[in-house]
């Protein structure tokens, strides 16, 4: 269990650095640093959250709940997560440097090589019972296999067409669709479903099951729409968006028999994680169902506001949201600890007010009245406390290793 402990915090400290790429960033617009590439920061910042953060975090879960005890104990698994580390450590130092260039590249191939052994660890050793949430989690893990497609064509692409052909511009957008709507939300989700102890309605399970399946492959219309002009595109999303909302009113009449129960083993702190983690979730979905009009497509793509604010809904808000409760209910971070809950409190207050002035911006913008006053100060201002968050986070998990040492 020790090394579990370590896994965690390792996670937690990936993303403690990439949200510090992030404050830099929007440190840069007040003072800009000579010194520094933002676009080079930027990069660190987006792969040391997805595959520093989201993806080990996963990878501890994935193993601690479906991995039958006897084989989750394999020296395999333990080499598998540090040499995955190395590889995240790699693009922390690289990236920020040289940006996409010859060492960024080679630890980044380096984490896709490491992640196919993961999947084929997974579906090796998985416990052979084909409940709903195991079911769901091979499918995300196929989805993060079938992502790193799009990353394979990034070299045929430039070679062949540049970086600003719509080939490069499309490969990127595969990878990241399938990535977050594939294998991040699908695994989280499954994570989730796992804490109800398969106590899940099987018919309403599978109607959710192929209904979200089928929306993930037909949205991959919407961003693919924006470097190709093709109306038949936007009827494809339009269907894919209606299915997913189909997908995630079943998801919900699924858990709906269990939720009053599954609450009252909740505590306090992990009922409020979870309940935002869902109202982002059905947030993501309404905000999807807006890109059917097409004058708010153009627009969903254009300014940058509205997509950082859709990325960090995505990742901060239901993705980490759904890992933060998981963490909770099961004790991996203490709720009893003082520390813990003033961390995450900072942490999503700082994630909801970000949210609101990010989107509040590009409200701004698309109605054309500029800048809001103070912007930048003020979303620097609030990005310390997601940072000042998960530093306390950081504290209070120390605390406990210390505590658990001494005991």
């Amino acid at each position: 269990m020790n090394s579990h402990k370590s896994w965690i915090l390792c996670c937690f400290f990936n993303f403690l650095i990439a949200c510090l790429f992030g404050l830099l960033m929007r440190f840069m617009y007040l003072f800009p640093i000579d010194f520094l590439n933002y676009s080079f920061l930027l990069h660190a910042h987006s792969h040391v959250a997805m595959l520093g953060w989201v993806y080990l975090i996963i990878y501890f879960l994935v193993v601690h709940f479906f991995i039958p005890k006897e084989k989750s104990q394999k020296p395999i698994y333990n080499r598998l997560f540090w040499l995955t580390q190395f590889s995240v450590i790699g693009m922390m130092i690289a990236f920020p440097i040289q940006g996409y260039a010859l060492f960024s590249i080679l630890f980044s191939t380096l984490h896709i090589i490491l992640s196919y052994v993961f999947c084929r660890l997974v579906w090796k050793d998985c416990a052979s019972e084909k409940s709903p949430s195991q079911r769901l989690l091979l499918v995300a893990v196929l989805f993060m296999m079938l992502s790193t497609l799009g990353v394979w064509c990034l070299g045929p692409a430039v070679s062949t067409l540049g970086k600003q052909s719509a080939f490069y511009q499309i490969a990127i957008q595969f990878f990241l669709h399938f990535q977050f709507n594939g294998w991040f939300i699908l695994a989280v989700l499954a994570l989730f479903l796992k804490q109800f102890q398969n106590k899940i309605d099987e018919v309403k399970f599978k109607k959710f099951y192929y209904a979200v399946i089928i929306s993930v492959m037909l949205t991959l219309a919407f961003p693919v729409r924006w470097f190709v002009e093709n109306n038949i595109l936007n009827v494809i999303n339009a269907l894919g968006v209606l299915i997913q909302l189909g997908a995630f009113i079943y998801f919900y009449k699924m858990l709906k028999p269990e939720l009053s129960h599954f609450k009252n083993t909740l505590d306090k702190t992990a009922k409020i994680v979870y309940g935002l983690a869902l109202c982002s979730l059905f947030l993501k979905v309404g905000i999807q169902l807006l890109t059917i009009i097409p004058n708010l497509a153009e627009v969903s793509h254009q300014i940058r506001n509205f997509v950082i604010g859709f990325i960090h809904l995505t990742m901060l808000g239901i993705i980490t949201g759904f890992l933060f409760g998981i963490l909770l209910q099961n004790k991996f971070l203490s709720e009893r600890s003082s520390v813990l809950r003033v961390g995450l409190v900072s942490f999503v207050f700082g994630y909801i007010t970000t949210e609101i002035v990010l989107f509040l911006q590009g409200i701004y913008f698309y109605l054309g009245y500029g800048l809001i006053p103070l912007y930048h100060q003020i979303i620097f201002g609030l990005s310390l406390f997601l940072v000042f968050g998960l530093f306390m986070i950081i504290i209070s998990l120390l605390k406990t290793k210390k505590q658990e040492l001494m005991t």
